[in-house]
């Protein structure tokens, strides 16, 4: 999710919510490049309780439970110590921002990823089947729904192979309330459920720093799904995690490049200096995910990572954009005072028209992301940390928003992540 601001006017862009239908299994399951193996059968499933409620019920606690229904599929306990090319690796979210690039990663680094798609993936569905099977080059492409467990697991049944590994990249594109519980929890714990049920042993859950701070709704959908994941673990020696929380993207940092170059100022809130985060690279941020496969002091952690170098924050980044772009820096400061305005008048709407939820929760993001910072909130002091905030990787934002100058953002599309 990110800022993005008009520098005449300050505008609610309330992203449509992606529907999700519930499609029969022979409209979803199509595959390419797989080839089935024999697999064994072990213990009892996991299965998906009543899914959340909305609007005023949607906080009531919902729980995991187990039942004896059908007998699930069984991988090697001890896949760590195999070849990567006798790993399989289910990807959820393979077509997102940072799914795409997982599935590259680990297919480069030998992996036998099953990569999981919707028909009609990208921003509004612009990509069709035949440009998701060249995105995902060297991947076994199936088509199928995350959001309807009952798909899921026919679409897996159909493929014939065990699984070792699930990694989610699952994230709710729009942040609305519906969306972000449809996604960031119910079809999360679809693929947890389904996985296990296929025999996956450990599951890498690309969630985000931000959680750490839950004010928002696909915080607490996130957060939900991470103490069941954790829980799960708990249960079952047999089973492991690795919970990834990454600090921000490039992208989300890239919204303003246009206006600079084309002369108009740098919007930023309040001195610019309300909050400071360290960017990491999608690509980075895939490789630190595909360590999580193999690397055994990644097992049953939840790993905060950022990008290389110094914190930086929007007066900071305005700086260095402005520097490469050879322009003279020049700044339009907005009290988050019209944010706390905006937010508590739609706050106010919600009560007489339901309807504006999301157009409420958007703004609340928004707010949140202008004065919350993308950094380690160390425990002891209640702060946010920069020095305590691991880093990994190479790119910097610095060679991003130079190659952006250049080149554009052909690829960083911010489609229904801008909310400003």
């Amino acid at each position: 999710m990110s800022l993005y601001l008009s520098t005449n006017l300050l505008h609610f862009h309330s992203p449509k919510t992606r529907s999700f239908g519930n499609c029969s299994a022979s409209q979803f399951i199509n595959h390419n490049q797989v080839i089935p193996v024999p697999y064994a059968v072990t213990s009892l499933p996991l299965s998906l309780s009543q899914p959340p409620k909305f609007g005023r019920e949607r906080f009531r606690p919902i729980t995991a439970t187990v039942t004896p229904t059908q007998s699930p599929i069984t991988a090697s306990s001890s896949f760590r110590g195999k070849n990567p090319k006798e790993i399989n690796v289910l990807v959820v979210g393979s077509t997102g921002y940072i799914g795409k690039f997982v599935v590259k990663e680990l297919v480069s680094r030998g992996f036998n990823v099953i990569a999981i798609a919707r028909e009609r993936s990208g921003i509004k569905g612009r990509n069709s089947k035949e440009d998701t099977l060249t995105e995902l080059n060297g991947a076994n492409v199936w088509f199928s729904d995350v959001t309807n467990l009952d798909v899921l697991e026919k679409s897996l049944e159909n493929l014939g192979l065990p699984i070792d590994v699930v990694v989610s990249c699952l994230a709710s594109r729009s942040g609305g309330v519906k969306d972000s519980w449809k996604i960031d929890y119910e079809a999360t714990k679809n693929s947890l459920v389904a996985g296990r049920n296929r025999g996956a042993s450990h599951f890498v859950l690309l969630s985000a720093i931000c959680v750490q701070k839950p004010l928002l709704e696909f915080q607490r959908a996130k957060l939900k799904f991470e103490a069941e994941l954790m829980k799960e673990a708990e249960e079952n020696d047999g089973f492991t995690y690795s919970i990834v929380r990454p600090t921000a993207f490039f992208k989300s940092l890239g919204g303003q490049v246009e206006l600079v170059k084309d002369g108009k100022p740098y919007v930023m809130f309040g001195d610019g200096k309300l909050c400071a985060c360290k960017p990491i690279s999608e690509q980075d941020l895939a490789s630190f995910i595909a360590d999580c496969m193999l690397e055994e002091d990644k097992i049953n952690q939840i790993l905060p990572i950022g990008g290389p170098g110094k914190a930086l924050t929007p007066l900071e980044q305005g700086e260095m954009l402005f520097r490469l772009a050879g322009r003279e820096p020049k700044f339009l400061k907005v009290p988050i005072g019209i944010m706390d305005f905006a937010i508590g008048f739609l706050d106010f709407l919600v009560k007489i028209f339901p309807s504006l939820e999301d157009a409420a929760e958007f703004g609340k993001i928004g707010r949140y992301y202008a004065a919350e910072s993308m950094l380690l909130l160390d425990p002891e002091t209640g702060e946010y940390s920069a020095e305590k905030t691991p880093s990994y990787g190479k790119d910097t934002l610095e060679g991003f928003l130079d190659r952006v100058l250049r080149e554009g953002m052909a690829g960083q599309e911010l489609g229904e992540q801008t909310i400003f």
